[in-house]
């Protein structure tokens, strides 16, 4: 009975005899380490950069009258380098994209800018800026800073619990103390924490509010002056604390990191330099060894 070799049998090649999938692996290699090279991230950041100022220009109507097509084209360009970069990644990293918070970062805002901007959703066309925010990404120091953020927010949550207990507390002395004769900002709990927030942000605390009420009741500064030192200076100085700590832990484990790598890299030196001097020894010893066999030759 004759059989029929199969057709799968030989590997497709290229024409130049190399096989089909060591060709899409070698130019997925070369599209990775374009991706990851310093000269594609200063273009990128160049492209974002000068996204963000024609998006800023587009709001000044002498700039639109002036070069509006130019700026709506260059719009639309950034826009599609953008999706472009997206989809190399998404094909050069295919599963693994997915696990970079970054690249789902990018990818929602670049769905964002896809969105239609005509009719009932046209007030999406403002979240166009959120494009610049890609800068974030690209650039290494702005990822240190946000992950210091990140970082900080389980010791932020316990600070933010004993501020809010603190304006629960405020907010209903400052409602049963002067609550009747100043309704507007202490009628009730929910008016009365609005108040104490503008006055913890020092916005017109003194002349639009404090004073006011001590005209009323000249004691009153006994409560504002303290809870202003309490929020104000020592609450909210916390998060700055947290927040630098943080950069700080960030900042020693890349320096961990670095050090790790440079002990690597000396363990390697040394282990080769073993090497190189077992192999000279063995080319010594071997030449000792000849030495006395020509001898005897001649």
């Amino acid at each position: 009975m004759e059989t029929r070799p199969r057709e799968d049998a030989t590997p497709v090649t290229t024409a130049e005899g190399m096989p089909e999938a060591s060709k899409v692996d070698g130019l997925r290699a070369r599209l990775q380490a374009a991706l990851e090279s310093t000269w594609f991230s200063i273009a990128l950041t160049t492209v974002i950069a000068l996204n963000a100022v024609t998006l800023g220009l587009e709001t000044w109507p002498a700039a639109m009258d002036r070069a509006g097509a130019l700026l709506h084209a260059f719009d639309r360009v950034a826009l599609w380098i953008y999706t472009i970069e997206l989809t190399v990644k998404f094909w050069v990293y295919r599963g693994r994209f997915f696990k970079n918070g970054w690249n789902l970062f990018d990818l929602i805002i670049v769905v964002i800018a896809w969105l239609p901007t005509a009719g009932p959703l046209s007030v999406l066309r403002a979240l166009r800026i959120l494009r610049v925010l890609r800068l974030i990404s690209v650039v290494p120091q702005m990822r240190n800073v946000i992950g210091a953020l990140f970082s900080a927010l389980p010791g932020m949550g316990s600070i933010v619990a004993v501020l809010l207990l603190l304006f629960y507390i405020a907010a209903v002395m400052t409602t049963k103390l002067f609550g009747e004769v100043f309704p507007q900002w202490f009628g009730t709990v929910g008016e009365s924490m609005y108040s104490l927030f503008q006055i913890m942000t020092l916005e017109s605390w003194s002349m639009g509010i404090v004073r006011p009420v001590m005209e009323e009741f000249p004691m009153a500064w006994v409560f504002f002056v303290p809870f202003v030192v309490v929020t104000s200076f020592a609450v909210l100085n916390l998060f700055i604390a947290l927040i630098v700590n943080s950069m700080q832990t960030l900042h020693a484990k890349d320096r961990e990191n670095v050090k790790d790598f440079e002990d690597i890299a000396h363990t390697e030196r040394e282990v080769l330099h073993e090497e190189l001097r077992a192999l000279r020894e063995e080319v010594a010893s071997l030449r000792r060894d000849l030495q006395p066999d020509s001898r005897r030759g001649d």
